[in-house]
């Protein structure tokens, strides 16, 4: 039964927990390296979600779905959690929280664009400047606003960044291939993918555990990032009787992430890190309005031929 006034705090509740993930990165990195800090917040949200499908009776599906395409979940599993996160952490190593965040927000803009050669799908002239606009965006961020000069605060970290949301929208698209409940796929993943998560920390990390604000940090990451941030926002848009309207709400984290990355992390937030993440979120904003009234044309094409 749908209920809008109940989808929109479930929406609101994910954003909240999306604002806080920057600032719970950076803090979990000080006593974590990103492969230790990936292992342990993977092997939490692995027994959440088995503890939520197990309360479910839905256990048994994760394994018919492992059985039935087991290179498809091994793919998908070597994607997220491993790949993704593991450049997502290392980005946000060598980043400051204010950088890292906007530009990660770009995967929208990926998943656009690998749509073209994945899905066949086109896009138009105006689309194509929108995503140069998010793209923008990022340029004014890494470089302080110093675009003439072209001077990264961090290179490195940056291409970490940018390659993350390669490898997240890659994960995105092939999952439009499965129509499993999204829980029970999500898990099927992190279980595929945590072997290459424990083979990787044994040989260039260890499985120590430092200070218990590093595990805290592991564990709120785990739990509220990879799981129950991702729950919250299924039930948003299966209770919503407006999508659109709860899809929307994803673009105030970026901002209110901010106040928690100035207020606990201590970072003095620069005046192009606003700049570059309004033109981040217009681009964003202005594609997928572009994309879809391309698609309402499209619809009434056919309706008329």
């Amino acid at each position: 039964m749908k209920n809008q006034k109940q989808a929109t705090i479930y929406g609101l509740s994910a954003v909240l927990l999306w604002s806080t993930v920057a600032t719970a990165f950076k803090v979990s990195l000080q006593h974590f390296s990103p492969l230790q800090l990936l292992f342990y917040s993977s092997l939490c949200c692995i027994i959440l979600l088995t503890a939520i499908l197990g309360w479910q009776g839905k256990l048994k599906q994760v394994f018919h779905c492992i059985k039935a395409a087991p290179t498809h979940y091994l793919l998908l599993g070597a994607m997220n959690p491993f790949i993704y996160y593991l450049l997502l952490l290392q980005g946000y190593d060598l980043l400051p929280a204010q950088q890292a965040q906007p530009i990660n927000y770009t995967w929208a803009i990926t998943l656009t664009l690998l749509s073209i050669p994945i899905l066949k799908q086109k896009i138009s002239f105006l689309e194509l400047l929108a995503c140069l606009v998010s793209y923008l965006g990022v340029l004014v961020i890494s470089t302080k606003g110093e675009l003439l000069s072209l001077n990264f605060s961090n290179p490195l970290g940056v291409l970490f960044l940018l390659a993350s949301t390669l490898f997240w929208a890659l994960y995105w698209l092939l999952n439009t291939k499965q129509n499993h409940d999204p829980v029970v796929s999500l898990l099927a993943c992190f279980l595929m993918g945590f072997p290459l998560l424990i083979m990787s920390t044994a040989t260039f990390a260890d499985f120590t555990i430092p200070h218990w604000h590093g595990f805290a940090g592991a564990l709120y990451i785990g739990l509220f990032e990879m799981g129950f941030s991702f729950i919250l926002w299924l039930n948003a848009m299966r209770l919503a009787e407006n999508t659109a309207k709860i899809s929307n709400l994803i673009f105030l984290a970026p901002f209110t992430s901010l106040i928690f990355i100035h207020y606990l992390l201590g970072e003095t937030i620069h005046p192009a890190t606003y700049v570059g993440l309004v033109l981040i979120i217009t681009g964003i904003v202005l594609q997928q309005r572009l994309s879809h009234r391309s698609a309402n044309i499209k619809g009434e094409k056919g309706t008329v031929s």
